[in-house]
């Protein structure tokens, strides 16, 4: 798959490194526009709509994040670049796809090149083609424990569970069931059946899954209707319950 990439970094240095660097190293990206400031970077971002955005963090008049909360919406994956690493957590929070340090390993971009290509052909995948999702277990029983004993559960009733610190939340079709137990519990206690860990709050039956939307991380539809946000770190393994 092509990506179209676009640079947003101050130093003219960095931009040419990273420039030579794709050209040689990294196959199927065309870069489309470079900025050297965050008004530049914005005006190349919403000219070219770019699949993927290298992005410096410290640059004149404000930074990275910034630009970034200035593009709510936005569609594209994001690789940091910078020479600074206390803005790894930061970076995460704005959903980056990846977090390189300068001076650049090339191993490593090959790596981060090659991990948003393969979250953008999943995204492609599942807007144009007639996917089937991946063989699950969706069949079987949950036992919820309650101070006075434990119920038992369908698995396939379940829509999706929340974390709400140390308790769950499990959705059904008509009623919502807190157990104190945390997400974790349950992440483990479903990992043969056909749930996915979309967020940090969020487990979902894919089963239910009925439509997802592009995003910084996109969100999914549930067949009952309810929409649940997608984390980038996240989406990569939701994508792959299709094939």
């Amino acid at each position: 798959m092509e990506l179209k990439a676009v640079i947003v970094e101050d130093e003219a240095n960095s931009r040419e490194i990273l420039r030579n660097y794709l050209a040689k190293y990294c196959e199927n990206i065309t870069l489309l526009g470079e900025g050297a400031t965050i008004e530049e970077g914005l005006v190349q971002i919403k000219k070219q709509h770019p699949d993927l955005v290298f992005l410096d963090v410290e640059m004149p008049f404000g930074n990275a994040f910034d630009l970034l909360d200035q593009i709510p919406d936005r569609t594209f994956e994001t690789i940091f670049v910078t020479a600074y690493n206390q803005y790894a957590m930061d970076a995460l929070n704005h959903h980056a796809a990846y977090y390189l340090m300068k001076p650049i390993n090339i191993d490593e971009l090959i790596k981060a090149v090659d991990y948003v290509r393969a979250i953008k052909e999943k995204e492609n995948a599942l807007e144009g083609q007639v996917l089937q999702a991946r063989p699950a277990r969706a069949e079987g029983k949950i036992t919820l424990p309650q101070q006075d004993g434990f119920q038992v559960l369908d698995v396939s009733d379940i829509y999706f569970c929340k974390a709400d610190d140390n308790y769950t939340e499990i959705y059904l079709e008509k009623k919502k069931i807190v157990v104190s137990k945390t997400l974790k519990y349950f992440e483990e206690a479903l990992q043969s059946y056909s749930f996915a860990r979309i967020h940090k709050s969020y487990l979902v039956n894919v089963t239910e899954v009925v439509k997802y939307k592009k995003g910084k991380g996109g969100s999914v539809v549930l067949s009952n209707g309810k929409e649940l946000s997608v984390s980038a770190s996240k989406k990569a393994d939701l994508l792959s319950y299709f094939q």
